[in-house]
């Protein structure tokens, strides 16, 4: 059983008790009548090679509450799509598949570049999703979107529920809701969150000041998950980042455009458990070591828009209050460890801050040499105010793909 403190500057909704899964889905059965839940899931096409995909398609067969599901497909062939299609085509509810690289979409894109919208060249996950969230949004009948990954080793359907259910429920008032869980095997993982993110959050905070973006950032129990659901009147005035900062800057623009009081987190499973991104160098520039420099630019960029003042001598003191926070970190975790007789290799540890110290001192010189950096992907409502006639466009290019 979970602890229910309420800590920070949102609601905390704790799994507690034996209340069951099909108590709750019966309740979102009721509220769908009135609320219709749309399920976002961003995926691969080799993600459809693994046994996750697939453990997925098997619980989602017994989710009776879904008005629709939206499958945002890259890196497919036309024979993978169709053979995706069949795959998908087994669950209860409509299903619609983004093709995002055949040639329908790709027009879309086309379209959307030449009236200026930027970012829309570069494939990967923030575009996949900013894609999804358009078609979903083009349904005036969705009322409400929860996504999640599709590399969820232990996936259950007790996920959507738990996202749905408090945006859904008629006596709440939440506009976004975001999941948290537990990241422990034979010994503690997360190491982006644990590492990099909470104490570069701490180092801000003593070397800027606090102050009510990183309280409401601290408050996140597990801020870089990857689940999150939110209401259609929120959602289509999000910007979504392209970057390895996608988490970061939704909670950013959650921030911006709603009240905390509207916000929740809510547990969603106990342990979770998905592939492993490899740690990575500067040198070789991919994995967690470009997650950790696209996260710090983000917060760095979101400060600077709240009246933050950086400098290059104020950079430098960040640094070395991270190297310090992040040992304290490391300690914290080493004594977790031992108490629970988990593996913790302090070596792997300090490795690992190593890399995202060199990581947030790349981060602040290219913020400090290009402050705005890599441009959103534009909201919804600002693509339809520019391109009123798109969203038909879009659907009507859909239905063609998935015929």
């Amino acid at each position: 059983m979970s602890d229910f403190f309420q800590n920070g500057v949102i609601t905390t909704l704790q799994k507690l008790g034996d209340r069951t899964l099909e108590d709750m889905e019966r309740e979102l059965l009721r509220f769908s009548q009135r609320r219709r839940m749309v399920l976002l899931l961003p995926a691969l096409y080799s993600e459809f090679q693994t046994p996750s995909m697939h453990k997925i398609i098997d619980e989602l067969k017994n989710v009776k509450y879904l008005y629709k599901i939206i499958l945002g497909l890259d890196q497919a062939t036309k024979e993978q799509f169709e053979e995706v299609k069949e795959l998908m085509s087994i669950l209860p509810c409509e299903v619609d598949i983004l093709w995002n690289d055949g040639p329908n979409i790709k027009e879309l894109y086309d379209d959307l570049t030449r009236e200026g919208f930027p970012g829309l060249e570069t494939p990967g996950k923030g575009r996949n999703v900013w894609t999804m969230m358009g078609y979903g949004l083009a349904d005036k009948d969705a009322y409400a979107f929860a996504l999640h990954d599709c590399d969820i080793v232990n996936y259950n359907r007790e996920i959507p529920a738990r996202l749905f259910f408090p945006i859904v429920h008629p006596a709440l008032d939440f506009e976004f809701n975001k999941g948290f869980y537990s990241r422990v095997t034979n010994k503690l993982h997360g190491r982006a969150t644990r590492l990099l993110y909470t104490p570069l959050l701490n180092s801000l905070k003593k070397v800027y000041g606090g102050n009510r973006y990183l309280d409401y950032m601290e408050s996140f129990r597990y801020s870089l998950s990857g689940e999150f659901s939110f209401i259609r009147s929120l959602g289509r005035g999000i910007g979504i980042s392209p970057t390895w900062g996608l988490e970061v800057s939704t909670l950013s623009e959650v921030y911006k455009n709603t009240s905390n009081r509207r916000i929740c987190q809510t547990e969603i499973m106990e342990s979770y458990e998905h592939k492993h991104q490899e740690l990575s160098s500067q040198s070789e520039g991919g994995g967690i070591y470009k997650m950790a420099n696209d996260i710090a630019k983000t917060i760095f960029r979101v400060m600077a828009q709240e009246g933050v003042v950086f400098s290059s001598s104020s950079f430098k003191t960040l640094l070395a209050t991270y190297f310090q926070e992040s040992r304290f970190e490391i300690s914290k975790y080493n004594a977790l460890s031992k108490l629970n007789a988990l593996d913790y290799n302090r070596e792997k540890e300090i490795e690992a801050v190593n890399t995202f110290q060199d990581a947030i001192k790349k981060a602040a010189e290219e913020f400090y040499e290009d402050p705005m950096g890599i441009p959103s992907l534009s909201s919804w409502i600002t693509v339809r105010s520019v391109m009123p006639e798109f969203s038909a466009k879009f659907i009507k290019y859909v239905k063609e793909d998935n015929e």
